[in-house]
């Protein structure tokens, strides 16, 4: 029983330091975008300004494909959905029902702020869910809803 309990603590730990980092990789390159491309409720890129150069394309997403190696993965990738470079998955085991939402400034009077183009994107967000198992351990999973990271640097039309 105290095996048990250790290994799930043990998963709930590992689990959340990895959603938290995944969520500030996710956080920083938003804070920078001066842009959006929404490709989907599950794939999106920013473009991400550096100092000096144009901006650089930065693909988030969710791995649905089963024989995919980030299977079931939140990832990052340089470039363009199509890019060849290599997906970095930043939190595994992720359930099917991961999402981007995307929101444009808040307007008073206005109850739904929920943005429906690339134009008025002010704000995205994650939800998701993530797993762990054990062959002799109850696995363990969290849910998470991350803030809404403003894009600080992108011009909006509303």
């Amino acid at each position: 029983m105290i095996g048990r309990t250790g290994y799930a603590a043990g998963s709930y730990s590992e689990m959340d330091a990895q959603l938290r980092r995944a969520l500030e990789a996710f956080g920083a390159d938003a804070r920078k975008a001066v842009d959006v491309r929404w490709h989907g409720a599950q794939l999106l890129t920013l473009h991400v300004a550096s100092a000096g150069a144009a901006a650089t394309p930065v693909t988030y997403g969710y791995d649905s494909v089963s024989t995919s190696p980030t299977y079931r993965s939140f990832y990052r990738l340089r470039g363009e959905p199509d890019s060849t470079e290599p997906r970095l998955p930043l939190l595994h085991n992720v359930a099917p029902d991961f999402a981007f939402a995307r929101f444009k400034l808040e307007q008073p009077g206005v109850p739904d702020n929920t943005a429906t183009n690339d134009l008025e994107t002010k704000q995205l967000e994650v939800s998701l869910r993530a797993g762990r198992s054990g062959a002799t351990a109850t696995g363990a999973s969290q849910s998470a809803v991350s803030a809404r990271y403003i894009l600080r640097n992108k011009r909006v039309t509303n």
